[in-house]
């Protein structure tokens, strides 16, 4: 859902998912956007992505990507906009501990070391 307020039309509250965004109305827009992850088209490469969901940045700048329709999360270290790496997932859509079944999101829980996915096709949250 979008809306304006009615004082100031340059002025946009975005709610995404119950989720609140203001931005401002002296917001300024850089238009140099940089590939991070994927950008090979869709499919099932480490260089590809096929219908990115949810992300996670971690500290270091690595980013963590829910592969949809890949089952799969796929992590891209800061810098290596090559290849990105299997983190789990990964083996064909499923239910056993080793598969995902279109994931949905995903972060990291930095106290347990641990991913935290929302494994959206198989009504699970996993760790």
């Amino acid at each position: 859902m979008m809306s304006i307020h009615p004082n100031n039309l340059f002025n946009l509250k975005l709610t995404l998912n119950k989720i609140n965004f203001n931005i401002p109305a002296n917001a300024k827009w850089a238009q140099n956007g940089v590939t991070i992850a994927g950008g090979h088209g869709g499919g099932d490469a480490t260089n590809q992505l096929y219908r990115p969901y949810g992300l996670f940045v971690d500290d270091d700048q690595t980013v963590v990507i829910a592969d949809y329709e890949n089952h799969r999360i796929m992590q891209w270290k800061n810098g290596d906009t090559t290849n990105g790496q299997v983190f789990a997932g990964g083996k064909g859509q499923g239910n056993g501990l080793n598969q995902l079944k279109y994931p949905s999101d995903v972060l990291i829980d930095k106290e347990n070391d641990s991913l935290i996915i929302c494994d959206q096709g198989n009504r699970r949250v996993v760790r």
